[in-house]
């Protein structure tokens, strides 16, 4: 896959270490955020990622770059999308457990209150886990939500229950891929590496499909903000490329809005809506393929 162009965006930006000003009522303490080891829904996000760690392999996520490539499932535009996310609770979540709808509009609304003067980033906001139409379409949920990870390689130590759901992945039998650095080269770059399968990548590569009119950085942010291994925990160093580690700020910093906003304080949606789909009108109008 061709590098994208040096980022246009890399502007001295101090909001760049912000964090979301969020009322007091709906902020929650940081260390209740993704509990990978107690709540109500524990069981839950166990089987999700239990299911993920064992099929999730090479073979898997080539099938899937095969089967979704073209775009066929169906034409809609990205408000419909948003809409059928009304109907999907995403059971790798540990923090909440109402419709993913409303996650959108919480963290586009987190971004739009720190960030006033990009309204790319306000959409990305909105667009991130849009891929998980994926999951209405028929896909099991280990296929399409969660944190992601590098396949072709050994699972470092961050990843979520790494040294109890790998077992039965039949990759981690094959003298290459269980290795640190597997089927890869030192620095070889995150756009050469093949990631899980799940709305990230799916997402991405519909953007690109759909030829969305936004930065670099909304692309790699829509492509790896579910890879917390990598963002937050500093792992998988050792495939990173310089691109990778200029785009890492950007990344982080969506990352505050897409966890911190969480809150069961739903917001105004229908207030909300004329703002972003003129913003939808601007970068990604129309009927799209997914």
């Amino acid at each position: 896959m061709d590098s994208p162009p040096p980022p246009p965006y890399q502007d001295p930006d101090p909001s760049l270490v912000s964090q979301p000003d969020m009322e007091p009522e709906a902020a929650r303490d940081k260390d209740s955020f993704r509990n990978y080891t107690s709540g109500p829904l524990l069981d839950r996000v166990f089987a999700t990622y239990k299911l993920m760690h064992t099929w999730q392999t090479v073979d898997f996520v080539r099938r899937k770059h095969a089967q979704f490539g073209g775009f066929s499932y169906k034409r809609m535009t990205v408000m419909e999308a948003v809409d059928m996310l009304d109907g999907l609770v995403d059971e790798s979540d540990p923090d909440v457990d109402f419709p993913n709808s409303f996650h959108a509009f919480q963290t586009a609304e987190g971004i739009r209150k720190a960030h006033p003067d990009k309204d790319w980033f306000h959409l990305v906001g909105l667009l991130h886990d849009l891929g998980k139409v994926l999951a209405l379409a028929g896909e099991p949920q280990w296929a399409v939500v969660g944190d992601t990870f590098p396949v072709g390689c050994r699972p470092q130590a961050s990843v979520v229950f790494r040294d109890c759901t790998f077992q039965d992945n039949p990759d981690l039998q094959d003298p290459l891929y269980s290795t640190e650095l597997g089927m890869y080269q030192p620095h070889c770059g995150l756009e050469n590496v093949l990631m899980s399968w799940g709305h990230d990548e799916y997402m991405y590569r519909m953007m690109k499909f759909n030829k969305f009119a936004l930065p670099p950085e909304a692309f790699y942010i829509i492509r790896f903000h579910s890879f917390y291994p990598w963002h937050k925990f500093g792992d998988y160093r050792q495939l990173c490329n310089e691109q990778d580690l200029a785009m890492l700020p950007w990344v982080q910093e969506f990352s505050k809005f897409d966890l911190y906003t969480k809150s069961s304080s739903l917001p105004d949606v229908a207030a909300l809506r004329p703002y972003y789909q003129a913003l939808v009108d601007k970068y990604c109008p129309g009927a799209l393929r997914w």
